[in-house]
């Protein structure tokens, strides 16, 4: 029986390794041109120390429900950076909702930084602390801080990153959509009495998708309220992070969605900051549904529009 050696010539692997490079080549170029080519990149959100924290004894959690990834016990935040291939100059921070009890991280993060990729904008998902007494001395202004860390991050990166410093702009679901009014509202008030750094952290423009607005009973997401502020919350803490209350004549304009059969979330919390907004006399647009209930994330699939797309007419006219 005669044995066959099967092997390849140096001139053969290089021709192969050629080929090979011409065709990822190929397929980064054709990706560019459909402007698909995009960069992620994941950062801590602080260079060192986090305000407050505490070192408990916790684990970050990831749970898969219906395909999509929720994460538990944040204790180390991050900002992920998802930059597309012919970026705009525009950035919009993403604060994923759920509860101020876990982060719907896909469905209300990676999905829409993807869809806003591809109109240019440089999307930054925000992986922020949850509210928790083991983890941080004041579990109500942590997710605040970190909002407020993730503004002044872009800002003082933006020349680096290629944006402009003055279209830097947060977009929030649910309870995330509460964390970035917060950002709209509170740009004066330092979170994190410590920080030093004079870097404005007010937002350029706010997007809030069936967001968490005020914490009265009636229009209160309870469960949020209580993640945030605890069962028995003071009238003062009520009153501060209820943001249509705290609106002024300062907040950046704002586009808010939300579909009228919420059961979780009455539409009547971006009705109040809409109106808020009219009153101080802050550019504003509302978009309500009158189906589509509650996380619905980047498409209502009882709507034969998308909400992002009127989000992008929107912000071309700011």
């Amino acid at each position: 029986m005669v044995k066959t050696n099967h092997y390849l010539s140096a001139s053969h692997i290089k021709l192969f390794k050629s080929m090979k490079l011409l065709a990822a080549y190929c397929i980064l170029l054709l990706a560019a041109c459909n402007g698909k080519t995009k960069t992620v990149q994941q950062m801590n959100l602080y260079p060192a120390n986090i305000p407050g924290a505490l070192q408990p004894d916790i684990k970050e959690k990831i749970i898969y429900l219906r395909s999509t990834q929720r994460i538990y016990n944040v204790t180390q935040p991050t900002l992920t950076k998802f930059e597309p291939a012919y970026p705009n100059g525009t950035a919009v921070i993403i604060c994923p909702g759920g509860s101020y009890m876990r982060l719907s991280i896909e469905n209300e993060g990676d999905y829409v930084a993807s869809a806003l990729n591809k109109k240019g904008i440089t999307a930054f998902v925000l992986k922020y602390r949850l509210p928790n007494d083991s983890i941080m001395a004041n579990k109500s202004f942590g997710p605040l801080q970190d909002i407020q860390q993730a503004i002044r991050m872009v800002r003082k990166n933006a020349a680096s990153w290629n944006l402009k410093s003055n279209k830097i702009g947060v977009m929030g679901f649910s309870a995330g959509g509460h964390l970035a009014s917060c950002a709209a509202v509170h740009f004066n008030f330092r979170a994190d009495k410590n920080e030093m750094d004079t870097t404005s952290v007010r937002p350029d423009f706010a997007a809030l998708i069936y967001p968490v607005i005020n914490l009265y009973p009636g229009l209160v997401h309870r469960g949020s309220r209580d993640n945030l502020l605890g069962p028995n919350p003071s009238r003062e803490n009520i009153n501060f992070f209820s943001t249509d209350l705290q609106v002024t004549d300062l907040t950046p304009p704002t586009f808010l969605v939300h579909a009228q059969d919420d059961d979780a979330v009455p539409f009547q919390n971006s009705v109040h900051f809409y109106d808020a907004c009219l009153k101080n006399k802050v550019p504003a647009e509302i978009h309500l549904y009158p189906k589509g209930g509650h996380g619905f994330g980047l498409r209502n699939s009882t709507a034969q529009d998308e909400w992002i797309e009127k989000f992008f007419s929107w912000l071309d006219k700011l």
